[in-house]
């Protein structure tokens, strides 16, 4: 029987988390939540679950029947449809429109929230790049891109441009976020960012090693900040060819590092 990274024995005992996405096979999360659980001597494990879109939903009900599972992560490209499958969901989701996690509650119920955005912050703000007071333009309307772009608008940015190449997907976006943050987001009519302080590919291009760019880097302003949520690999298209023309470059793994503390509150590991 296999054991958890630190040498813990998997046991009867044993509570358990899954991840779930389609693919999978690129998924951080347990390789940093198991040494979490080892750290806080927690009896627990993470387990990736790939879950095809047409199976989402029987899965997620036949994992939460799991008795000693308590708790889901979600990812690409699940966010916005998951959100159906929880009982209550906590204000983040209500506004942005996606989860990234489920926890179980204490009577059986599901409650759906949504870190990826306070997880970027956190990660860029961690980084040296404040987005407080800057120009932000952001590529992706999807789950994790919404998540994100209604967390540099709580964060204080000055204005946000987003773009999606599914327009009534960017319009739905960038109207709900108009309504809490009224005259700072604007849709973009292409992936053309110019103006803008922080460049942000929310989209899942780059996980591939034939994906095309989700932007050209030809009009970003010299000394704008280039950041990916693609986690793996760490150095994606994007970031190399950003690199290369002198652009700071911020990578997809710090969204997951900034959100650890509030999974430990959330599911509220100790």
């Amino acid at each position: 029987m296999t054991g958890h990274p630190a040498g813990t024995p998997i046991k009867g005992t044993t509570r358990l988390y899954a991840v779930l996405g389609d693919p999978i096979a690129q998924v951080q999360a347990p390789a940093l939540m198991n040494p979490l659980f080892a750290q806080l001597q927690m009896d627990a494990v993470l387990v990736p679950v790939h879950a095809r879109p047409e199976n989402l939903e029987q899965i997620v009900r036949g994992l939460q029947h799991v008795e000693n599972l308590d708790g889901m992560f979600v990812t690409v490209p699940h966010k916005v449809a998951v959100r159906r499958l929880a009982d209550r969901c906590g204000p983040t989701v209500d506004i942005v429109g996606s989860a990234n996690v489920l926890r179980r509650e204490p009577d059986g119920s599901w409650l759906a929230e949504n870190f990826d955005g306070s997880g970027f912050v956190a990660g860029l703000v961690g980084a040296g790049h404040d987005p407080r007071g800057r120009r932000v333009a952001l590529v992706g309307a999807g789950g994790a891109g919404s998540a994100v772009a209604a967390a540099l608008l709580t964060a204080g940015v000055d204005r946000l441009s987003v773009y999606d190449t599914d327009t009534s997907k960017l319009g739905a976006l960038v109207a709900r976020l108009g309504t809490y943050w009224p005259g700072r987001v604007s849709a973009l009519t292409g992936p053309q960012l110019r103006d803008t302080d922080i460049a942000v590919n929310s989209t899942p291009l780059g996980m591939r090693p034939d994906d095309p760019l989700p932007f050209p880097l030809s009009a970003l302003p010299p000394g704008s900040v280039v950041a990916d949520i693609v986690m793996k690999p760490r150095e994606t298209r994007l970031l190399r060819e950003a690199a290369a023309l002198g652009h700071p470059v911020h990578h997809g793994i710090h969204m997951l590092e900034g959100q650890l503390n509030s999974y430990r509150v959330f599911f509220d590991l100790h």
